[in-house]
């Protein structure tokens, strides 16, 4: 394998720049302490002086050392309104360094990033912040391709994005409002790919309610909380794992527990992801129905049966189909189904078909995901097991989805990338009108108070419209959070009272 070493004389960004050597070179080995600069194939040395940026590299097919450096890059007023503030300060010195390790970076490998310099997940976070500056959309998408070297396609993408978010959320009392996220940790089966916190509920269904009276607890002391200061809830999300492991009669209890401690009318939104087609009975659709449930999801990811069953989905096309048609027939009228591209084995012939036939259910809304490997995944745990697989995506693949998507009358409304995705593309989530996740578009703008309940929900209580951030971590496991929710109670108490 090939291998690459990054030495820093100034780990300022470190992060950065790892995760951009590394988008150049996904399938390399790097390693960013230094002690093995004298035995890599290449190796980055990286100094940081004033206003410039000297990047050493040495590469062992050429022999040698090479200097290059590439000094200023623009200032935008825009971004940077006061040099002496150290925080834009900061971030003028990065986007000079990432600018100049991508530029080396391009003429290492002869290719580009449809990226360009940007490692954060949020480009339409940017955009908008571009816009809400005031910038014209051309002078927004002009700067994002001089200054973060996007390619047009995606910067026409995010700047897109970005006024449909504004619109959508124009609504939203940024100041005073918040939104709840509710995990319910268990999954019919864990999926190859996946690195969340989910448990096969096989293995803990005599614990659910456990878990469930856990939940319950952090509830009523979060909407203590709340309602002390003032705030209005505006969106609900349950998330999972699967929510719809839950039986009917558990289902009921979660809802009945949102409504009694947060009152549930009113909401601009509440989403449950009904997720795994085999978790899915007429019985708990219509338990859900009796609440004022505003969205659901049915996640087919494929709708080729031989990579479901490589990746650990329990469920065959045909019950994702007839999942589908059950929740339509119960009266859900808006129904997002994801999508995942790139997933092992499937070319684009595969997701043609996929589209094909998301396209023949008429979903109200479509996420589409590439995929992104984390190191929790057994995919990459057991990955010498995985080795002969292939990967695939590509630009003509994410046109594709964006294709069909249009042809069924959907557009853009939110986007965000991941850690090792598969082709360095992103996440987007298309919509028809007014069908849009309110709280998607919360999650990635960062603009409100998200709290999270559950095991492994991480709270972001948010300052100045997102110019200020803390978190509030829950542990990830089940059982520690069963045995440890006054502990989690209290973190969230002492985060709500100092920071908000």
């Amino acid at each position: 394998m090939y291998k690459i070493s990054i030495v820093f004389l100034d780990r300022e960004f470190e992060h950065d720049i790892y995760e951009l050597i590394r988008a150049f070179y996904p399938e390399c080995e790097i390693d960013i302490s230094g002690e093995t600069a004298e035995k890599c194939d290449l190796c980055f040395r990286i100094e940081k002086q004033d206003q410039s940026c000297l990047i050493y590299y040495r590469n062992e097919q050429k022999h040698g050392i090479i200097s290059a450096e590439f000094i200023q890059g623009q200032s935008s007023d825009a971004l940077l309104s006061c040099t002496e503030d150290a925080h834009a300060l900061r971030k003028e010195n990065k986007d000079r360094v990432k600018y100049a390790l991508y530029q080396l970076l391009v003429k290492l490998t002869g290719r580009t990033l449809p990226w360009g310099n940007l490692t954060g997940i949020r480009p339409a976070k940017l955009a908008m912040a571009m816009i809400e500056s005031g910038m014209k959309n051309t002078e927004a998408a002009q700067e994002m391709r001089e200054r973060y070297l996007v390619s047009p396609q995606k910067t026409a993408l995010a700047v897109t994005i970005a006024n449909r978010e504004r619109e959508i959320l124009k609504d939203i009392d940024y100041e005073n409002g918040y939104s709840l996220y509710v995990g319910i940790p268990f999954c019919p089966s864990i999926c190859l790919y996946c690195s969340f916190s989910s448990y096969p509920l096989k293995q803990w269904k005599d614990r659910v309610d456990l878990y469930l009276d856990a939940l319950c607890r952090e509830m009523e002391a979060v909407s203590g909380m709340m309602r002390d200061r003032g705030r209005k809830l505006d969106t609900v999300y349950i998330g999972g794992g699967t929510p719809t492991t839950l039986e009917a009669e558990q289902l009921i209890r979660l809802f009945e527990a949102l409504e009694e401690n947060f009152g549930c009318e009113g909401l601009a939104e509440f989403t449950i992801e009904a997720g795994r087609p085999d978790s899915i009975t007429r019985e708990k659709l219509m338990a859900i129905r009796r609440f004022p449930v505003s969205r659901i999801s049915v996640n087919p990811q494929t709708m080729n049966q031989a990579t479901l069953d490589l990746i650990g989905r329990k469920h065959t096309v045909e019950e994702t189909r007839q999942a589908f048609m059950l929740a339509r027939e119960c009266g859900f009228d808006n129904i997002n189904m994801d999508l995942i591209v790139g997933l092992p084995g499937e070319d684009r012939i595969m997701v043609e078909n996929t589209l094909r036939e998301v396209k023949k259910m008429a979903p109200d809304s479509m996420t589409v995901h590439s995929l992104a490997v984390k190191r929790a995944a057994r995919l990459n745990i057991f990955k010498d097991r995985y080795q002969e697989m292939t990967f695939e995506n590509s630009q003509e693949i994410m046109d594709l989805t964006m294709k069909t998507a249009y042809e069924m009358e959907m557009g853009p409304y939110y986007l965000y990338r991941q850690k090792n995705m598969k082709g360095n593309f992103e996440n987007v989530g298309y919509a028809k009108v007014d069908k849009a996740g309110i709280y998607n578009i919360l999650i990635m703008e960062e603009k409100q108070p998200i709290i999270a309940l559950g095991a492994g929900g991480s709270s972001k209580l948010v300052f100045n419209q997102g110019k200020r951030i803390e978190r509030v971590e829950n542990v990830k496991d089940v059982a520690n959070y069963i045995a440890r929710i006054d502990e989690m109670i209290e973190r969230k108490r002492t985060g709500i009272e100092t920071w908000l």
